[in-house]
């Protein structure tokens, strides 16, 4: 874990590298194109063979998709039950909250206008697999394309070695609302959805989190579709001061860690006593969590604490590094949070663990990651909608307007344009 501080020579330079963006390494934007094009070309055979490739499962054409059989059969206990229908219900209501509404007003010259929202017709979803059965991820994505109403909700999502995908992880995406399931994951998975093969049909836009390649190739193939943003790997920030509790914010950092080997994990503080026992707190809680290979990985490599000489500059240091995730642990938390514009979620308060938005509190856990919270919000319920502006001219309100297009459309040279508003008006 790299620790920096203040009063360090090299602090203004290691700080100033919080401020990202997220590129592509070349060797991953190679591959992607590779496999975009070999799925555009070869359809379902590049699909499995890729996903056999990459360590899937070998796979027929005809097992590509999740079968009603295979979905009803996909018994959980009533525990589990009763855990995603709370979750469920907390994130179909926020949901409901968000949805936008059609609209309409009269302009200054008395036309009509207004804006109508749809949702799309039919939208591909990716669900990360491999390391985790990610119900989270299947109830914080597919559900707001139910509520949306969309009537087409193709899941993708890969499959372990023997072509099964984790019974739990099917009973979330049967209540969240999906329509199709595919057992298949990876670029290959994006390039199918945007570009269509025979089994899977092409959708309109494309969302969900996903790993370099994924992300890769929902930049490549956007244009093709619309994506919804760029979610990568986990990310947690946490900016403390000496009222935090270490062992809780040691807690925080792990359980964002164990998301996977590429989970980036850090902490901005004013305490070195804070800083000192966290660092502690971690050693000791995580040997005794079992995904040690992945808090190994985050630990040596993607793990940050910072001592800042005071709140502003630690301010200053959380709004360059745009974290998916930012708690803020400090006794005015609500007046620091006014100050963050680039968080993908804000979570305040000691009481506030990211697991509870991870999970239940309503709001999608699908947040922007490596730096792209300075442009991308977090995943909403209107990004389901179709949004259409409608006008409608009477005579009156086009002879209030006609003179206003005509001369508009002149000072451009463009007299068709003004020919078109006043030609109606000659007779």
């Amino acid at each position: 874990m790299k620790i920096l501080r203040h009063s360090d020579s090299d602090y203004a330079q290691e700080t100033a590298r919080l401020n990202r963006t997220m590129e592509p390494s070349p060797k991953v934007r190679e591959t992607v194109t590779e496999i975009l094009a070999a799925v555009a070309n070869r359809g379902d055979a590049a699909l499995l063979e890729y996903t056999a490739k990459f360590g899937g499962p070998k796979l027929t054409c005809e097992q590509l998709r999740v079968t009603e059989a295979e979905l009803a059969g996909a018994g959980v206990d009533p525990a589990t039950e009763e855990t995603l229908a709370a979750c469920h219900l907390n994130i179909a209501a926020f949901a409901r909250q968000s949805l936008r509404q059609n609209w309409s007003m009269q302009n200054a010259q008395g036309a009509q206008v207004s804006e109508r929202f749809d949702p799309f017709q039919r939208v591909g979803i990716y669900v990360p697999g491999g390391t985790a059965p990610l119900i989270s991820t299947a109830l914080m994505t597919v559900t707001l394309a139910s509520v949306a109403g969309v009537p087409e909700i193709a899941v993708t999502t890969p499959a372990g070695i023997d072509g099964a995908i984790h019974p739990a992880l099917l009973a979330a995406l049967r209540l969240a609302g999906a329509t199709e399931i595919f057992r298949v994951g990876g670029a290959q998975a994006i390039g199918a959805m945007a570009f269509g093969t025979d089994q899977i049909q092409p959708v309109q836009k494309i969302f969900g989190p996903g790993n370099a390649y994924v992300v890769e190739a929902k930049r490549q193939v956007f244009g093709k579709v619309a994506i919804d943003q760029l979610p990568g790997p986990s990310e947690i920030l946490i900016l403390a001061d000496d009222s935090a509790n270490a062992a809780w914010i040691a807690s925080d950092l792990l359980a964002q860690a164990e998301h996977g080997s590429e989970s980036v994990i850090g902490l901005l503080t004013i305490s070195e006593t804070i800083l000192a026992s966290v660092q502690s707190e971690i050693q000791k809680q995580s040997e005794r969590l079992s995904r040690q290979r992945f808090l190994l990985d985050v630990l040596e490599k993607n793990a940050f604490m910072i001592l800042c000489k005071d709140l502003p500059e630690a301010v200053k240091l959380a709004n360059n590094f745009s974290s998916e995730h930012l708690t803020i642990v400090a006794q005015n938390a609500a007046a620091l949070a006014r100050e963050i514009k680039t968080a993908g979620a804000i979570f305040l308060g000691p009481w506030s663990p990211v697991a509870g938005g991870d999970y239940l509190a309503g709001p999608s856990h699908t947040l922007p990651t490596g730096g792209a919270g300075k442009s991308f919000a977090g995943l909403t319920v209107d990004q389901f909608q179709r949004r259409t502006s409608i006008v409608e001219f009477d005579e009156h309100s086009l002879r209030s307007s006609a003179p206003i297009i005509a001369a508009a459309a002149l000072l451009e040279g463009l007299d068709a344009h003004a020919r078109s508003a006043t030609i109606r008006l000659s007779s």
